[in-house]
């Protein structure tokens, strides 16, 4: 008989992983060190980054079944491996001054240990807390959001100090041992896990599983499709306004390049905050009114910041925008269990991610290329009122598909109780 595992150090386990790939959110760090040092350009430096989280969403997608079908503490060693070695790879790179290794490196393998890492311990610790689903995901999505705020300014020292190329090998190094430990923490409950002492009939945060569906069979439901959608829209309106949060402020409301630097470092805050304090708030009023409130807020303010002069106002407008980006991203895997079960959770999960693949590409297209053609940001804004405008109505239609299936399970469970011998 094997002794069950602290289900809060399996928490920590995921947060460990996380924290660990979410480094990627600060690659703006080596931007400027490689123009100065080799000469590459903006372009050739940003494409690295485009090609990581391209890779991310691809391998999400195709590995989701892997990690269904071997546990999480294989894919988590072999997203170690990917990534570690994609970091090593880059500083030789670097060394050589060689962009296109440098695109294999950090862009290909780095995103598909991104992509693996990222869906590791999503469907582990959703079975783990069937109590608190929303916050399970949350803790460990949000290190993924808070990684970057750790890691930027230990990178821009190592690079002041010990150059790049080191400072990529220190990273493989370092990341490599936090990865190995929390990989090999990780596993699944046994089937019927529950915490003891939880009676899970009693407990309103508990969901039931209306339905249990393999990830090939979801893909064909339009919920899944509503999910997808409902992602990409968050994801594509919420990275573009990170990736242009800085010239943004100063156009718009006036702010100094140091205050808009200061603003761009407290979204990473509310970005990391907002993904276990919405996912936990996801717990109690559920996933459908969690997703059209956050379109509620966003098209409000949305619609305006382009009018928000005041420096206060438009930085406090843009901290609540982009805890619904981060809260979007660590609430989809809870209320993918609450629409398909968590059979294949991982597997559902990263078919969704294809969306923030996606969005991570036509994001940032749409915010420079109106820029360039109208020389605002207004345009660009209104346009994303629009995007939310579609996406409240999805989160409004999904809510039919939820009481379809919720009907036909109670009706199903009726007719089993129906036909149940009685017993004396």
């Amino acid at each position: 008989m094997t002794k069950t595992k602290n289900r809060w150090l399996i928490a920590l386990a995921g947060v460990g992983l996380h924290i660990s790939i979410g480094s990627v959110y600060a690659w703006s760090v080596f931007t400027s060190p490689l123009q100065e040092e080799i000469g590459w350009t903006l372009s050739e430096v940003s494409l690295i980054f485009s090609i990581a989280i391209f890779f991310l969403g691809v391998s999400a997608a195709f590995m989701g079944h892997f990690v269904e079908k071997h546990g999480p503490r294989k894919s988590g060693l072999i997203s170690t491996l990917f990534f570690a070695s994609g970091l090593a790879l880059s500083g030789f790179a670097v060394s050589i001054e060689n962009l296109y290794l440098l695109y294999l490196g950090y862009g290909v393998l780095g995103g598909i240990g991104l992509g693996i890492g990222y869906i590791t311990p999503v469907s582990t610790l959703v079975k783990w807390f069937p109590d608190r689903r929303g916050m399970a995901t949350g803790l460990a999505i949000m290190g993924f959001g808070f990684a970057a705020m750790i890691a930027s300014p230990v990178m821009s020292s190592l690079i002041n100090s010990v150059g790049i190329s080191n400072t990529f090998y220190i990273m493989a190094s370092v990341y490599f041992v936090i990865m190995i430990c929390a990989s090999l923490y990780l596993e699944k409950p046994a089937d019927g896990y529950h915490p003891k002492g939880l009676d899970l009939n009693k407990t309103t945060t508990v969901k039931k599983d209306y339905v249990q569906l393999l990830a090939n069979e979801a893909i064909k439901t339009r919920r899944f499709y509503f999910l997808w959608f409902m992602l990409f829209i968050n994801v594509t309106c919420g990275i573009a306004i990170l990736a242009v949060a800085s010239p943004m402020g100063q156009e718009v409301a006036g702010l100094t390049p140091a205050a808009a630097a200061v603003m761009v470092g407290i979204m990473g805050v509310f970005n990391g905050g907002g993904r276990l304090i919405w996912a936990t708030i996801s717990d109690y009023i559920g996933r459908p009114n969690l997703y059209t409130t956050f379109f509620i807020l966003q098209i409000v303010i949305f619609a305006l910041l382009p009018f928000t002069s005041n420096a206060l106002l438009f930085m406090l407008m843009l901290f609540i925008m982009i805890s619904c980006y981060g809260g979007g991203f660590s609430a989809i895997p809870a209320y993918i269990a609450d629409l398909f079960g968590t059979k294949q959770l991982g597997a559902i999960h990263g078919y969704i991610l294809t969306a923030w693949a996606m969005a991570g590409l036509v994001g940032p297209f749409i915010v420079s290329k109106v820029r360039e053609a109208t020389n605002s940001y207004n345009l660009t804004l209104y346009l994303f009122v629009a995007f939310f405008v579609v996406a409240l109505v999805i989160s409004i239609l999904i809510r039919q598909d939820i009481k379809k299936i919720k009907a036909e399970s109670e009706t199903i469970q009726g007719n089993k109780n129906e036909t149940a011998p009685v017993t004396s």
